[in-house]
C-alpha cells in the first residue's frame, strides 16, 4: 500500500482505532491486569479493549471484580483515548473535507455558517482538550464529594470511583466500577444528575459545543447543524422519557417500587443513556418488550456528529425526516430553518442509514444463528453494539465466543464506519461530465 494511500483519512481512522484495540488487548492480557490468578482469555481481552476504545460499554465480565486496579486504569485510558480521538478526529476530518473547496467558496461558507476554518486546527485541539478536562474534572469532583459524604466511601475510593464514572460518562463509554452500574443510585439526583449532564455534553458533539461557547444565546446565528442537534436532543430525551415511563412506571421489576421523583429521574436518565452512554439505573433485563423497542430507536439514532455518541447521528435522522416531509408536501427543495439542504447531503444521509440498516440486519441474522436467545434480546444486543451504546439485557457474558466476535466487529464498524463512510462520501463527491437520460421507476 502506498504512503499516499495510508495517509488517506478513510484509512487513517480505522487503522488508528485498530492499533489502539490491539495495544489494549495486549495490556489486558498481562497478569497484572487480572484480579485473579488465572490468565485472561484472548477473547475477553479483545472484547473489552474493543468495547473501551469504541466507547461502547458492553462487557463479558464484571469490570470491578474481574479486572485489577491496573486493568481498570487500562480500560479508563482506552475509552479516554477513544473518546478524545473520536471528537478530534471527526472534527478535523470535517475540516479536511472543507479544505477541498476553493478559497472564495470557503470564505463564503464560513461567513454564512460561522463554521471553523482550516486555520483553526490548533485551536480546535486545544479547545477539545480543555473541554474534556473541564467537564470530566468538575463531574469527578461532584461525584467524589457525594460518594464520600453521602455514602461513606473512603476519600481515595470516592475519588477513584468519581473519576472513572466521570470519564466514562463524558466519553459515553458506559463502563462502571460498580457491578450493578448505577442501579444503586437510581433515585439520587446528586449522582445521576452530573453523570447525565456529562453524557449529554459529550454526545452533543464538539462543533455544537464550540458554537455554544462562541455564541451561547444567538439562536439566529447558529448553524443548521447546531439547531438540529439541540432540538433533536430535546425531542428524543423528552419523548424517550415519556415513552419509557409509559411502560415502566408501574413495572415491579424496574421503576415500580420507586417514588414519583425517583421514577421521573430514572425515566429521564434512561432516555439519555439509551442514545449512547450505556449506563443503567434500572434492570434492563426486567424491562417490558415495548420498552426495549423504544430503546431500539433511541440507540439507532444516537447523538450528535463529531462527538463521543454513537448511532447514525441526530442530524442524519432528522435531515431524512425533513426530506420525507418536503416530499409529502410536494416541495422540490428540502428546507430547514429557511436554508436549503443540498442534494449531496441528502444522499449522504440516506447512504449512512441504509448501510446501517443493512449491517444491523446481517448482524442480527448471524447472531440468531449462533445463539439460542430470543429475537428481542439478540436485536437489542446487536443494535447496542453497532450504535456503541453498551446497554444489555444481560446476555453478553453468556454468548459463545463466535457471537462475541460478531459483536466485536459490530462495535468496530459502528464506531469507525460512520465517520469513515461520511468522510469518504464527501471527499469523493465530484460531478460527472455527462448525464444519462432520466427515467422514473414505480415507487411504492
Amino acid at each position: 500500500m502506498s504512503r499516499i494511500g495510508l495517509q488517506h483519512p478513510t484509512r487513517i481512522v480505522p487503522l488508528a482505532f485498530l492499533a489502539a484495540i490491539l495495544v489494549g488487548t495486549g495490556l489486558l492480557m498481562l497478569p497484572a491486569a487480572r484480579a485473579g490468578i488465572d490468565p485472561t482469555p484472548f477473547m475477553t481481552a479483545l472484547f473489552t479493549a474493543t468495547s473501551a476504545v469504541c466507547v461502547t460499554g458492553l462487557a463479558v465480565v464484571d469490570t470491578p471484580t474481574y479486572w485489577s486496579t491496573f486493568g481498570q486504569w487500562v480500560i479508563l485510558a482506552l475509552f479516554q483515548i477513544g473518546g478524545f480521538g473520536i471528537m478530534t478526529g471527526a472534527t478535523l476530518l470535517g475540516l479536511m473535507v472543507a479544505g477541498r473547496l476553493g478559497l472564495r467558496t470557503r470564505l463564503l461558507a464560513q461567513a454564512e455558517t460561522h463554521s471553523l476554518g482550516l486555520g483553526d486546527v490548533t485551536g480546535v485541539l486545544k479547545l477539545v482538550l480543555l473541554t474534556t478536562i473541564l467537564v470530566e474534572g468538575l463531574t469527578a469532583a461532584a461525584l467524589a464529594l457525594r460518594l464520600h459524604l453521602g455514602y461513606g466511601e473512603p476519600v481515595a475510593t470516592a475519588v477513584w470511583n468519581g473519576l472513572f464514572q466521570s470519564v466514562s460518562a463524558f466519553n459515553n463509554a458506559g463502563f462502571s466500577t460498580y457491578s450493578d452500574s448505577l442501579m444503586g443510585f437510581v433515585a439520587d439526583p446528586w449522582i445521576i444528575g452530573p453523570i447525565m449532564l456529562a453524557i449529554v455534553l459529550g454526545g452533543l458533539g464538539f462543533p455544537v459545543l464550540y458554537e455554544l461557547r462562541q455564541r451561547p444565546l444567538a439562536w439566529s446565528r447558529w448553524t443548521i447543524h447546531t439547531r438540529i442537534t439541540l432540538l433533536g436532543t430535546a425531542v428524543l430525551v423528552i419523548g424517550g422519557a415519556l415513552m419509557i415511563g409509559l411502560y415502566e412506571w408501574h413495572n415491579p421489576g424496574t421503576a415500580g417500587p420507586l417514588d414519583t421523583g425517583g421514577k421521573a429521574l430514572a425515566m429521564l436518565f434512561h432516555s439519555v443513556t439509551a442514545r449512547t452512554a450505556g449506563f443503567n439505573s434500572l434492570d434492563v433485563g426486567a424491562m417490558r418488550t415495548e420498552t426495549l423497542a423504544v430503546h431500539y430507536l433511541l440507540m439507532f439514532v444516537g447523538g450528535g456528529s463529531a462527538g463521543t455518541a454513537g448511532g447514525i447521528k441526530l442530524t442524519t435522522f432528522f435531515l431524512l425526516g425533513f426530506v420525507v416531509w418536503a416530499e409529502i408536501r410536494g416541495h422540490r427543495d428540502t428546507t430547514v430553518f429557511r436554508r436549503r439542504i443540498s442534494h449531496e447531503t441528502q444522499c449522504q444521509a440516506l447512504t449512512v442509514v441504509l448501510l446501517a440498516v443493512t449491517v444491523l440486519a446481517i448482524g442480527t441474522l448471524v447472531m440468531l444463528s449462533l445463539t439460542t436467545f430470543p429475537l428481542d434480546a439478540v436485536m437489542f444486543e446487536t443494535i447496542s453494539a453497532f450504535a456503541t451504546v453498551g446497554l444489555s439485557t444481560g446476555i453478553t457474558g453468556a454468548l459463545p465466543p463466535s457471537a462475541q466476535g460478531v459483536l466485536v466487529v459490530l462495535m468496530f464498524v459502528g464506531r469507525v464506519g460512520t465517520i469513515t463512510v461520511a468522510t469518504a462520501l464527501a471527499l469523493h463527491s465530484r460531478p460527472r461530465p455527462f448525464r444519462y437520460p432520466e427515467e422514473r421507476p414505480i415507487v411504492g
